[in-house]
């Protein structure tokens, strides 16, 4: 695909609803770059979709160029021969720079806008490139193999003049019909020095194509290169089938240096970690202890993104290990402080401090979790700039598309954690439609994604609906929290809660850091809701006081509720402080403090608008506005559902329904009539459902079911 291209999300998101219906799902980059270079024609991006791979789709390998699509049948093979290789040139060139399509055409500026092939081009500013991206398909399909040979050999002269060795060298390969092992062996070199510099799309055509023309240890090395150059584009199934093949047969040094990308690749494609002993696997040279490190810590970080802790210190001893045989302790260092974290391990960032790539993402982590937030969004804002260190772990690879989408995706996430939920969402679907979100963190961005879009949406949207699809089999996405929002703020607290129920029966599963749920209908239980992951002081500090408030009952209430106060007007987030403001308003209202709740609800409204929150904030205005609507109770004939399902959570069933009858107006003799118990047994259990609901009267418990009926 040509680079530069760029599409905004609004542009890609009905594509993306399109594709899914015609049951085409693509991930958000991959459509956008279909979008891009099919501009304003979204049929032809359908077409082309539909014949990619799902692995394509899924942006799991890289797509092809020119496109696999119909041809516009543009007229190009009634072209005469030198306008037809002209755009020929401009197709199979590696960049769109003007000055080396001229030398290799052999025409000027003034020439080629008078030929034929002029309506076929756009030149602006020294690059030229086709005007339509589809014709690319038809002039190539009109071109015989001896005429993309010659090209080829036009470039690579042209590329020589320039001094671009590396174009030169491929291009000199790709006119080749037969193996040409010295264009391996300069392709390969090259390739090396285009990933130490980061160019990782260059690094993996050029070490592609040298493994194509060598199959000894030159070819080795370039199997190694390209598969460690597609993992870091994010296209793990070709990773996986370049570094497949050095298994068992090449080298020890390549086989170390390839094994922990090909775990990795395995691993983002299908959703786990494969179980290897990395005992049956070490290198027990010396020289390649740093590569072994390397590879060794790659697979523990991964196994720390999924919580495997048995896996992840088994590869943290190797590590060790290789760092005691003399190998680099920086290198040490950077993995076990990026799997400390991951583990919950909160710690000063000085093991991954001024470094870049994960390294750094690691430190920005540590510093927001250790309750400085800001700073951990400077130093994720920094990173890349001249004077930060290589990350000793994935060296060259510091700016990569997949780096870039974890630094993308961490901050986001401490964007959320400081409130500002409208500008992280803004941020996080422009990220989805450059780079592939879905592999940081076993899915973190996937979370968030759909977190954000119920947050301030109320419902899913295209992008988050795409990146769930797009995720490999293995990886759970638990919908049930999700679910269990959407309700909520929707209204339907039954629906909430039953949704949350059926979460805490498979275990409460939770992603790795701290994202915002919906405890606020979980907390009615006794048990409470003590979220398990990584998480900032503040936002325990937010969850804290929400256990609090929904604690805090009888006639401790007003003291209690003035001390609440003050310390949620001490939260520094918006969204958390508005959470607690909007359940002093509930709780308010139900100890039948209406001023207060309106009170509440109303500055709870303000934060929500503040932080972005705009469902919340409807949801928020929704309670307020039928408090203030509502002069008097319901008619004891109501359903009550959410009343039902918030006392469900306290009472034991048969307290629920005695205490229910009771609200409904039944004496306890017709109560004890309908359930075949005594009347004893009646008084006894709604005794209590008194006690437990602070309640001293079925008047009381009346009032109270309808107000909460009224506020959930």
């Amino acid at each position: 695909m040509p680079a530069g291209l760029f599409v905004a999300p609004v542009v890609v998101e009905p594509l993306l609803d399109e594709l899914r219906r015609r049951d085409l799902c693509c991930a958000p980059h991959v459509a956008a770059q279909l979008a891009a270079a099919l501009p304003d024609d979204a049929e032809a991006v359908f077409a082309v979709a539909a014949r990619l791979t799902p692995e394509q789709r899924r942006g799991l390998s890289r797509i092809p160029w020119p496109l696999p699509s119909a041809a516009v049948h543009a007229g190009i093979r009634g072209l005469a021969s030198a306008d037809r290789l002209l755009l020929l040139t401009v197709v199979l060139a590696l960049e769109e720079e003007l000055d080396p399509i001229l030398a290799a055409d052999g025409r000027r500026v003034e020439e080629i806008r008078a030929s034929a092939a002029a309506p076929h081009l756009t030149i602006h500013a020294g690059s030229i490139r086709l005007t339509d991206p589809r014709v690319a398909a038809e002039v190539y399909a009109a071109a015989s193999a001896a005429e993309v040979a010659r090209v080829h050999t036009r470039l690579a002269h042209a590329a020589v003049a320039r001094g671009d060795w590396s174009g030169a060298a491929w291009h000199r390969a790709r006119s080749c019909a037969a193996r040409d092992r010295r264009a391996a062996a300069v392709l390969t070199a090259r390739a090396r020095v285009a990933a130490d510099a980061g160019l990782t799309e260059r690094a993996l055509l050029l070490a592609g194509e040298a493994a194509a023309h060598e199959s000894g240890a030159v070819g080795e090395e370039a199997r190694v290169l390209a598969g460690c150059a597609a993992l870091a584009c994010g296209y793990a199934a070709d990773a996986e089938a370049w570094l497949s093949g050095l298994f068992p047969g090449a080298a020890e040094h390549r086989r170390v240096r390839a094994l922990g990308p090909y775990l990795a690749a395995r691993t983002l494609r299908h959703g786990h970690v494969p179980a290897v002993d990395p005992r049956r696997l070490a290198s027990g040279s010396a020289a390649d202890a740093t590569a072994w490190a390397r590879s060794a810590g790659l697979v523990a970080i991964l196994c720390a993104e999924r919580r495997d802790r048995g896996a992840e210190r088994r590869w943290l001893a190797e590590v060790r290990g290789a760092s005691r045989a003399g190998t680099d302790r920086a290198l040490r260092d950077a993995v076990v402080g990026v799997c400390a974290l991951l583990a919950g391990d909160v710690m000063p960032a000085s093991g991954t401090a001024g470094l870049d790539g994960l390294g750094g993402v690691a430190a920005a982590l540590q510093t927001a979790c250790a309750g400085d937030i800001d700073e951990g969004l400077r130093l994720l804002r920094t990173g890349g700039l001249p004077g930060a260190e290589r990350d000793p772990v994935f060296p060259g690879f510091e700016s990569s598309p997949v780096v870039r989408a974890y630094r993308a995706v961490t901050e986001v996430l401490l964007l959320v954690w400081r409130g500002d939920i409208g500008p992280a969402r803004e941020l996080l679907r422009h990220a989805a439609v450059e780079l592939p979100i879905t592999i940081p963190f076993a899915g973190l961005g996937v979370v968030l994604a759909r977190r954000l879009d119920l947050a301030v949406l109320g419902a899913l949207g295209p992008i988050a609906r795409a990146l769930t699809d797009v995720l490999p089999p293995a990886a759970e996405s638990d919908v049930l929290v999700d679910r269990a929002v959407e309700a909520f703020l929707d209204g339907s607290f039954e629906v909430a809660v039953g949704a949350m129920g059926l979460w805490r029966d498979r275990g409460a599963p939770q992603p790795l850091f701290a994202v915002p749920g919906i405890d606020e209908v979980v907390l009615w239980s006794p048990g409470g809701y003590r979220p398990g992951t990584v998480r900032p002081p503040e936002s325990e500090i937010a969850a804290a006081l929400r256990r609090a408030v929904v604690g805090s009952a009888g006639p401790t209430w007003r003291t209690d509720l003035e001390e609440l106060r003050v310390a949620a007007s001490r939260l520094r987030s918006p969204f958390a402080r508005g959470r607690v403001e909007a359940l002093l308003g509930v709780r308010s209202g139900l100890h039948g403090d209406v001023v207060s709740a309106r009170g509440h609800l109303a500055q709870a409204e303000r934060l929500f608008e503040v932080a972005g929150a705009r469902a919340w904030e409807r949801a928020v205005r929704r309670r307020r506005e039928r408090l203030e609507a509502s002069g008097t109770t319901a008619d004891g004939t109501a359903a009550l559902s959410a009343c039902r399902s918030a006392w469900a959570q306290r009472l034991t069933p048969r307290e629920l329904e005695v205490a229910m009858l009771a609200v409904g107006g039944t004496a306890n003799r017709a109560i004890a009539e309908r359930l075949s118990v005594s009347v004893r047994t009646v008084e006894v259990h709604l005794g209590r459902a008194f006690a437990k609901l602070n309640v001293r009267s079925r008047v009381e418990l009346t009032v109270l079911a309808h107000r909460t009926e009224q506020l959930l």
